[in-house]
């Protein structure tokens, strides 16, 4: 039996061709920190990944395999940087620059828990900041119709500029 699952999508491409002009608007919330996760595991990125996008359907890296996973997230252009509050991982932004001089926020989100307590915020902010330290061409993101309702809207709040929207059918299982 099939267990496949189609869902409708609308994509949304949104990119910035300059660091935003902006003063931080979002604090360092308390006793929060942001590491690089040099060289994550597989095990460990697929807590973040799974525990992060299991409510909005993340389903790409859930079909690799260990070793397609960390050709990813071990590449030395990846950069994989996880946010903890109180020694506990809430959330992670994933830059990828195997393609520069772009530079692709990959993957940014949240453990539900750290959901609406002002992180994601600080988080995306920081992250924007990190990728302009390399100073790419473009910086640039997508978003779907599954993701957290307004993840189009804080995208837009943090600079980044709608070009381009797709619709898709993807496959879950």
């Amino acid at each position: 039996m099939d267990s496949t699952i189609t869902k409708e999508t609308i994509v949304t491409y949104l990119e910035m061709h300059a660091p935003p002009q902006r003063t931080r608007q979002c604090p360092v919330p308390p006793d929060t920190l942001v590491m690089q996760a040099v060289q994550p595991t597989a095990s460990f990125y697929r807590y973040l990944y799974n525990t992060v996008g299991e409510t909005w359907d993340w389903h790409e890296r859930r079909r690799m395999s260990d070793d397609e996973l960390c050709a990813i997230v071990q590449h030395p252009e990846v950069s994989v940087f996880v946010a903890y509050v109180g020694g506990v991982p809430a959330g992670y932004a994933e830059l990828d620059a195997r393609q520069l001089p772009d530079i692709e926020l990959a993957y940014f989100g949240l453990l539900p828990e750290f959901i609406g307590k002002g992180l994601g915020g600080f988080l995306l902010d920081w992250a924007v900041d990190q990728a302009w330290s390399f100073q790419p061409h473009r910086l640039w993101v997508h978003t779907c119709t599954l993701d957290h309702p307004n993840a189009l809207a804080v995208y837009q709040r943090a600079g980044f500029v709608s070009y381009k929207q797709e619709r898709e059918h993807v496959q879950l299982t």
